[in-house]
């Protein structure tokens, strides 16, 4: 039997202890565990959505390749932030991370599972997860809205401060 391979979206975030070295162990993880990343957008400071009491989070899209199943992957991806430090939140609120690894597409899948959803739920509300998309498939299309990347980014109303993130510059707010 071969095996297919499916190119899938994944979003990773930081928000605690060395950001960008959070999100250089989990590419190295992704790859570890047989998730080939082929593209990867720039990195951006993006201001927390749903409190102000955290620090600024460093976000970037991934392009993949994995031969693994929708759930097999998401158990993967949960067991690198378990391996980097992730633990569960006790409240269902946002809360501080080392890292975040979100599928956001899984080819032209769409999948409604108790464990989860893709496309991600959330994704066309979020100006840090479109921005970065925008950079690697801005014509890259919903399969349930038909929108592209770059026409959800543009319909958005949420006004969160998204910029790219350069090690030159001192980081946003904590």
């Amino acid at each position: 039997m071969t095996r297919t391979t499916k190119t899938a979206y994944l979003a990773l975030g930081s928000n605690q202890g060395d950001r960008e070295k959070h999100i250089e162990r989990a590419l190295e993880a992704l790859t570890a565990a047989g998730i080939a990343v082929r593209r990867r957008s720039p990195l951006y400071e993006t201001q927390p959505v749903g409190t102000a009491a955290q620090r600024w989070f460093l976000n970037c899209v991934l392009e993949v390749e994995t031969e693994l199943m929708p759930m097999s992957l998401v158990h993967a991806t949960q067991r690198i932030e378990r391996q980097l430090g992730r633990r569960p939140a006790a409240a269902p609120q946002p809360v501080a991370r080392t890292i975040d690894i979100d599928i956001l597409f899984y080819g032209t899948s769409v999948v409604r599972l108790a464990e989860l959803t893709i496309p991600h739920p959330r994704l066309a509300e979020r100006r840090f997860v479109l921005a970065p998309l925008c950079d690697l498939a801005p014509e890259l299309r919903h399969p349930l809205t038909r929108k592209t990347a770059a026409e959800m980014l543009a319909g958005l109303t949420d006004r969160a401060t998204v910029r790219r993130w350069s090690r030159q510059r001192r980081s946003l707010p904590r």
